[in-house]
């Protein structure tokens, strides 16, 4: 059952009855019987039957029959965005605690809906899914106020928004919308809920919204279950990106720009940031071996100098991969180390004052392996050439942390400077070692390593994926839930699939992508800061990076492989139109001409898209807020390389 609630200025902080504010709320159902393909449709029609506008936040809300539901509002918020983990971190997102908890936890939340990549909330309260789905935001034409859906043109009017209550279990939708009780600019940045001010829905005398809402309520043994709903809100909000370069020209001049503005031979690596300045270039290193820079932007380069047959690239690439694979190891352990600086390796990368304790990364480390194999793998399919030093390396690193597995087989989230032994665990980095070995196995054919990657990737799955709440990728945002982390699951997944055609693997791998696409926008939300506001750039097939940095990145483009293998094997068209949503994006995202994001020459990209109010950090000569990070960002751009120089190659272009 639906209820209704307002707020305005009057109200302060507190959600009263609509009558109470001459509101009249007529809720139809207009059919369906709450199934994921089949929800339940509402016409609701909110009429202002006073004397005066009134100005506010109307909300719906639907109660659960859960004592403790496990919330999702996609990219937002995941089961209790670990609510139950302790609070104090560099790193803040919003967390669920019942009572009276300390910041950042509450029992509540709400926030605008472009914070969501999907407009939806939902509910896992043990054995079904609960959930509300409603348009975004809202249009206005010839007068009338309209609810945006796919095909409804006018002129913006106003967002909507959505929430949870872990006390009340509930879930919301409203027209209008709060950031409540806190906003956060990002992980570091945050306010207290704050006035009204321009969040506000506004219904003049006699002047009526109407709208649709879709509830679900069907039985889900487990959390995946989710993804049934998410696959029927996409089919209900569905944008495509816009269609802008060829695949082979993104890749083309996107490798173009970072060959010729980013890469420092002196240095034998390539920048981390090149910023352009009237009259120079300007260039910071932030040395890494793989992550931020190294091989996360030498072997997608590599990939891409093969497919285009520039030797100049090429040769850029394999400096840079032939000087971390000869001169990275640590001897005391025989793993690489993460960070180069000042001519001396070590692991203090601008990452390390947010490791628990001190030692090698296992992110780095697994996915240095990882894109060593897969360079080797590229440059005997399309060169003919074979790197047996490079293999050598992998293997001698492979030896390491396939010894470093705890009783549950989860590799390390660090590894000992001084024995390669774990020293910390639970997070979703390790599964990069995971995805190193999966494809060294599928490489070689040999099997030593097969039984204990099988036990690796069930608990993994049982652990995070099935939950639907993964963290623990990266080491900048303090094991809060991402998408990154995924990633390295997915290769793995992918590759062990290869080997064993076990047809539990592929259901892993798809619910692992399913897991993905809840942080990828099905819609393309209307941004309101320049330049992507004027560039005409689609928020669609582009993923939100965690419920902490709440703007779009281009990681996510790095597995298209797995988008292919995917559907390849499965004939899904949802998991085929999702591969189209993020090829498309991924050759939207660069200048097609010098200036194009207000900055840089063609090809350049950052990895910052602020698609809503989160991360807008960056600013215009005069002050004001710019949705881009003003930079070529070569990592960023290699995610994009990896994904087009793959099995995307020689798909045709979507028309």
């Amino acid at each position: 059952m639906l209820t209704f609630s307002a707020r305005s200025d009057v109200e302060k902080t507190v959600y009263v009855p609509p009558e109470t504010r001459h509101l009249t709320v007529r809720d139809s159902v207009c059919g369906g019987s709450g199934a994921a393909d089949a929800p339940i449709l509402h016409e609701i029609t909110v009429r202002n039957d006073g004397d005066h506008a009134w100005q506010g936040v109307f909300r719906l809300s639907l109660s659960l029959d859960a004592v403790s539901p496990r919330f999702f509002l996609p990219g937002f918020l995941y089961g209790t965005n670990r609510g139950e983990a302790p609070l104090s971190t560099l790193s803040k997102a919003p967390r669920l605690r019942k009572g009276d908890p300390e910041f950042p936890a509450s029992p509540w939340w709400m926030t605008r809906s472009d914070r969501l990549s999907h407009p939806a909330a939902f509910a896992f309260t043990g054995d079904r899914i609960a959930g509300l789905c409603a348009s975004p935001y809202f249009l206005k034409r010839d007068d009338r106020i309209l609810p945006w859906v796919p095909g409804e043109s006018g002129d913006f009017y106003q967002y909507a928004g959505f929430g949870c209550d872990l006390e009340r279990g509930q879930i919301h939708y409203t027209l209008g919308y709060e950031n409540a009780p806190w906003f956060f600019l990002d992980s570091r940045h945050y306010t207290p809920r704050t006035p009204l001010d321009g969040n506000r829905f506004r219904l003049n005398p006699g002047e009526s919204v109407r709208f649709t809402v879709a509830e679900f309520s069907y039985p889900a043994p487990q959390e995946t279950g989710l993804n049934a709903a998410i696959r029927k809100v996409y089919d209900l909000f569905h944008q495509r990106p816009r269609t802008c370069l060829s695949p082979e020209a993104a890749l083309r001049t996107i490798a173009e720009a970072v060959g010729s503005c980013a890469y420092l031979p002196e240095k034998q690596a390539y920048a981390g940031f090149v910023f352009d300045k009237p009259d120079s270039q300007e260039v910071r290193l932030i040395p890494s071996i793989s992550w931020t820079n190294g091989l996360a932007v030498a072997v997608p380069m590599l990939e891409a100098a093969l497919r285009l047959h520039r030797e100049d690239l090429r040769e850029q690439a394999l400096q840079c991969i032939r000087h971390i694979v000869e001169t990275s190891l640590n001897p005391a352990n025989g793993l690489p180390f993460t960070s180069e600086i000042d001519g001396k390796w070590c692991n203090h990368g601008w990452w390390y004052e947010a490791q628990p304790v001190p030692g090698h990364a296992a992110y780095l480390v697994g996915q240095a392996v990882y894109l060593i194999l897969k360079a080797c793998l590229f440059e005997k399919r399309l060169a003919g050439t074979d790197h047996e030093d490079w293999m050598d390396f992998a293997r001698g690193v492979l030896r390491v942390t396939e010894k470093s597995r705890n009783g549950d087989g989860e590799y390390p989230y660090i590894f000992s400077e001084k024995t390669g032994a774990g020293l910390c665990y639970d997070s979703l980095s390790g599964a990069w070692c995971m995805a190193a070995a999966s494809l060294y196995c599928a490489m070689t054919g040999e099997t030593g390593f097969l039984a204990s990657l099988l036990a690796s990737e069930q608990y993994y799955y049982n652990a995070f994926v099935r939950r639907m709440e993964c963290y623990g990728g990266p080491l900048d945002i303090d094991k809060q839930v991402d998408s990154e982390g995924i990633l390295a699951y997915l290769r793995a997944v992918r590759h062990l699939h290869e080997i064993t055609g076990e047809p539990r693997l592929l259901q892993h791998l798809k619910d692992a992508l399913e897991y993905e696409f809840t942080f990828k926008f099905c819609y393309n939300s209307p941004i309101r800061v320049p330049p992507l506001s004027r560039v005409g750039w689609s928020s669609c097939g582009g993923s939100i990076t965690s419920v902490c940095n709440p703007h779009i990145h281009p990681m996510s483009s790095s597995v298209l492989d797995e988008l292919v293998y995917c559907a390849d094997q499965t004939r899904d068209p949802y998991i085929r139109s999702r591969l189209t949503d993020t090829l498309l994006w991924s050759c939207q995202v660069s200048n097609t001409r010098d200036g194009e994001y207000d900055y840089g020459k063609t090809g350049w990209m950052s990895e910052r898209f602020c698609h809503s109010e989160g991360l807008l950090t960056e600013t215009y000569p005069d002050g004001s807020p710019a949705s881009t990070w003003f930079a070529l960002m070569p990592w960023a751009c290699g995610c994009i390389l990896e994904g087009l120089a793959g099995n995307c190659w020689s798909l045709p272009f979507p028309s």
